[in-house]
Formats: structure tokens, C-alpha cells, sequence
């Protein structure tokens, strides 16, 4: 079975101190695990997909407008990865495993081409790695078993600014969408 690890929305914005949206400490202490975490998944030739919150500044037809302050907005430093997770992307970005893309809603899935890009691949088994766990990582878990793909999260891989929110979202992925926590 082919798999995938997704590194949701690790950006500086969310991740880094002077982040506009950060989760902070949290968010930091996972870096290293990610990093490893797809390097791992590259040794065994499969995906690393990058999805990637994208705005625009004040737009008005976007509801996190409404929720948030600015951040993730194009072409700048908050939109751009953290830590070393960053610096693995910029040594494998040219690699044919490594899949990044922007994205405008919470879900990985939402007005994008992953599931395309999944099927095609024969991708059954994802791994949600990234941040926040019980925003964008929770959402995309939700419509990826919608989509009948096999969930696995690894928890010191994911974090969130909202530590009850995100010790409810790992209780969720377990109990509700069957996804395996290891």
C-alpha cells in the first residue's frame, strides 16, 4: 500500500514566535520529528505533500477573514515553511515524492487537486503531520475518511495553540475516525 505524509500548514506564521497566527512552543518542539518524519518517508519512495494555507490580505469573500488576523499571505515570510522542515523542503523540493500546493480552506481536500493527485499515485494511507491539530490537520482528517483513505497520526508530529482543543482532536481522529495514533 502506498502512503503519503501530508506536513500541513507548518509555516512561520503558525509556527515561528513573531508568527502572525502562532501556536508557539507547541508547534516548535515537532520540527525536528517532522523533518524526520519525511526523510523517513522519502528513504521508502513515498509522498511528502505540502499543504499550504494561502491569503490575501483582508479579503472580503473569505470567511477567515472574519476569524483571524492577516497571515500565510502571499509572498511573504510568514508563508513560507519553518525551521528545519523549511530547509528539508529546500533540499528536496525538486524531488519527484515532494508534492507542494497552496490551499484556502481549513481541509487539505477543500478546492484542491490532493485527491486527484492521490488517486492517481495510488495513495491508500495517509500520514497528517503539521499544524493546528483541531483546526486545518482535524479538518483534513475528517474529509480523508470521508474519502475512505487509511488516517494515521502521528501525535508528537502534530500541535496546536489550543492544547484542549488539541488533545480533543487526537481523542476524535482515534474514536471517530478510526485513524490510528501512534
Amino acid at each position: 500500500m502506498k502512503k503519503a505524509i501530508l506536513i500541513i500548514d507548518y509555516t512561520n506564521d503558525f509556527v515561528d514566535d513573531k508568527g502572525a497566527l502562532t501556536c508557539g512552543a507547541p508547534g516548535q518542539a515537532i520540527d525536528t520529528e517532522i523533518a524526520k518524519l519525511a526523510n523517513f518517508f522519502l528513504a521508502n519512495h513515498d509522498y511528502i505533500i505540502f499543504p499550504t494555507d494561502l491569503h490575501k490580505k483582508n479579503d472580503p469573500y473569505h470567511p477567515e477573514t472574519k476569524l483571524f488576523p492577516p497571515h500565510n499571505l502571499a509572498n511573504t515570510w510568514g508563508h513560507q515553511l519553518f525551521g528545519s522542515v523549511g530547509t528539508w523542503f529546500n533540499l528536496h523540493k525538486n524531488d519527484d515524492e515532494v508534492y507542494f500546493y497552496d490551499k484556502n480552506r481549513y481541509s487539505s481536500f477543500a478546492n484542491t487537486n490532493l485527491e486527484n493527485f492521490l488517486r492517481t499515485h495510488h495513495i491508500e494511507e495517509l500520514y497528517l503531520t503539521g499544524v493546528c491539530t483541531d483546526i486545518c490537520v482535524l479538518h483534513t482528517a475528517i474529509d480523508a475518511y470521508n474519502k475512505n483513505f487509511k488516517i494515521t497520526i502521528p501525535q508528537n508530529a502534530v500541535a496546536s495553540f489550543n492544547q484542549t482543543g488539541h488533545e480533543w482532536a487526537l481523542d476524535h481522529f482515534k474514536n471517530s475516525l478510526g485513524a490510528t495514533i501512534i
